[in-house]
């Protein structure tokens, strides 16, 4: 049986770890710190590629010599009336988002890097409508639990499915993990899923 090089995965969202099990990644995760400040010149996407690099480069400088693999760095954004959503630091913020994306098409920016002595970026954009939400079922999402760790405040493999009306793009890389671009930028660093 082929087994897959091993890979270092520089997130602790549990959601790319599915998504790379789904597609028979063999992984382990390495837990790494990088600033996420957005710098006062930088574009949505240039944002989004700078984070998920830098986490994949951490990555690699946290790994001693004999164990050296590729590591793969992830970030996702949400941007709503050009202004780009993080993940909310309290209610007050997530349903502001919540309402902010209400009965509108945002975007959501995946960026995904390789690290391994050299690097390679792509990224991949999708446009998700909301139907309207009423104020108290953002607050019934809020109580849920689902919107504290999520960019835009919400997870579309969650509850949040039922507030979509339309997705052009990936449902993964929604999710934080576009799989098409992700096993492209694999088989670039000689991993091939399939």
């Amino acid at each position: 049986m082929y087994h897959l090089p091993q890979l270092y995965l520089a997130s602790q969202s549990p959601r790319r770890a599915a998504l790379l099990e789904q597609i028979g990644v063999n992984f382990k995760v390495l837990s790494v710190a990088v600033d996420e400040t957005l710098l006062a010149t930088e574009t949505p996407g240039n944002y989004a590629r700078r984070l998920a690099l830098e986490k994949a480069r951490a990555g690699w400088r946290a790994l001693p010599p004999e164990r050296q693999r590729p590591v793969l760095g992830a970030d996702t954004i949400v941007i709503a009336a050009d202004t780009v959503m993080g993940k909310p630091v309290d209610r007050q913020q997530a349903i502001a988002m919540l309402l902010a994306l209400s009965g509108t098409t945002h975007q959501v920016i995946t960026a995904v890097a390789l690290a391994a002595g050299h690097e390679s970026v792509c990224s991949q954009r999708s446009h998700v409508t909301f139907r309207t939400l009423t104020r108290q079922q953002c607050e019934a999402y809020w109580e849920s639990g689902e919107p504290r760790d999520k960019a835009g405040a919400y997870a579309i493999q969650g509850l949040a499915a039922m507030f979509i009306t339309r997705l052009d793009g990936s449902y993964s890389g929604v999710m934080g993990l576009p799989l098409y671009e992700t096993t492209e930028l694999l088989k670039t660093f000689g991993i091939v899923v399939l």
